[in-house]
């Protein structure tokens, strides 16, 4: 019987969720320049362009995680403007190496007009009842959400 895991950070960043949600939603490209240690390339699929990529997009990620560089990771993705949540579902890459399921999940929850709390999920099932959990995974993307705060912050 298969198990669906869930893990949750909740980021507090000094940026407003609107500019967060803008560089993660419209910008994903610039993430690799953004998270250099973390993301090296992010590829867009199917035609199109950055400028007219949204809904149901696939991006393919190149990263680093754990000392292991040239991991990828390919993606559909999706969006909810009305809540500022982006859905990454997972389709092929490294992750399934480990997890049969793997999902990411960004919302950026405004507090005032200059700071949020970025609410990062991973949903994920093992390959094997004893495989690993994804603590690393979710510290990967809390590392990936610093980076974007001290991105905004600086701009």
């Amino acid at each position: 019987m298969s198990v669906h895991y869930k893990l949750e950070a909740y980021v507090p960043i000094n940026a407003p969720a609107d500019k967060y949600y803008n560089v993660c939603k419209n910008r994903p490209h610039h993430l690799p320049n953004i998270s250099t240690e973390r993301l090296q390339n992010c590829q867009l699929h199917g035609g199109g362009s950055w400028d007219t990529h949204g809904h149901g997009s696939i991006k393919t990620w190149t990263y680093t995680i754990g000392g292991k560089a040239n991991q990828s990771f390919k993606e559909r993705v999706e969006f909810d403007d009305a809540t500022k949540t982006i859905t990454l579902i997972g389709l092929e890459g490294d992750v399934f190496k480990e997890f049969k399921l793997y999902n990411v999940i960004f919302q950026p929850i405004p507090k005032d007009s200059s700071s949020c709390v970025v609410k990062n999920v991973i949903e994920y099932e093992k390959l094997r009842d004893d495989g690993p959990d994804a603590h690393r995974y979710l510290d990967f993307i809390v590392g990936i959400t610093k980076d974007v705060e001290a991105h905004l912050v600086k701009a």
